[in-house]
């Protein structure tokens, strides 16, 4: 009773010891703060460093896309020394800063520390899908396909940028609309068949034989195939230089 009568008889008294109590409080939690290195530091520091390294990737890739870093949340309980110098930051895997990435956060100073924070960045690029189904065999025409926008960092297999990648290549396995079109599902086009018959150019700085041939393959722009003279009879290789004209070296 009497710590009750004192209490109200002193009120001011009281409330200001209250108020010290709370001081006190607050300044041991900023001190014990103080003395540790947040969660929150290692946050802001390993998205500072991805922004820098993405804009430099871009620009020195010349490559025109949009980015989103999104970074995993930190156990709140992760106590790391305070550290007495600018915390150290690199990409500690994959070497270019797209997909799932991990940066490592160090401590230089006087009590050293290092930590790995995972991060995923996204990066989307305009790629090729398809515009309608597609079938096996079929070769790609303006209709078949069109741009759309992705995140390249989850196109484990690959993707194309460009119409000129794809136009007039040959599908090598079917393919859904809206579905992006990785390289391994293209491939140059034939445009010489086996038993078509050809034009042989034999040339070099001086001379430039044409003679009449048989394809004894199929072959896309560029490839090699086995050619019959039919001239000479004989079996030479030659290089595909357009439809119906292949190429040998003097």
């Amino acid at each position: 009773m009497n710590r009750q009568t004192t209490f109200f008889r002193h009120p001011c008294k009281a409330l200001c010891q209250l108020g010290l109590l709370a001081t006190l409080c607050l300044l041991n939690q900023l001190a014990v703060s103080a003395s540790f290195t947040r969660p929150e530091q290692l946050i802001d520091a390993t998205r500072a460093f991805l922004e820098r390294e993405v804009t430099d990737y871009l620009q020195s890739s010349q490559i025109k896309a949009r980015h989103e870093i999104e970074l995993n949340r930190l156990d709140p309980r992760l106590r790391l020394a305070a550290c007495d110098q600018a915390l150290t930051t690199r990409l500690e895997s994959p070497a270019q800063p797209v997909g799932r990435t991990t940066v490592r956060v160090s401590c230089e100073g006087t009590s050293p520390w290092s930590v790995f924070v995972p991060a995923q960045v996204h990066l989307f690029r305009e790629v090729i899908v398809a515009r309608r189904p597609l079938a096996r065999e079929s070769i790609v025409e303006l209709a078949d396909v069109a741009l759309a926008e992705r995140d390249v960092g989850l196109l484990t297999q690959g993707y194309l940028t460009s119409f000129d990648q794809v136009l007039g290549s040959k599908i090598t396995r079917s393919a859904l609309p809206d579905q992006v079109l990785p390289p391994t599902y293209l491939s140059a086009a034939e445009i010489v068949r086996k038993g078509e018959q050809v034009v042989i150019s034999a040339k070099n700085s001086t001379i430039n034989v044409r003679m009449p041939g048989e394809a004894l393959s199929n072959g896309a722009l560029g490839s090699q195939i086995r050619v019959k003279n039919q001239r000479s009879g004989r079996t030479i290789k030659a290089r595909v230089t357009g439809p119906g004209q292949v190429e040998v070296a003097m």
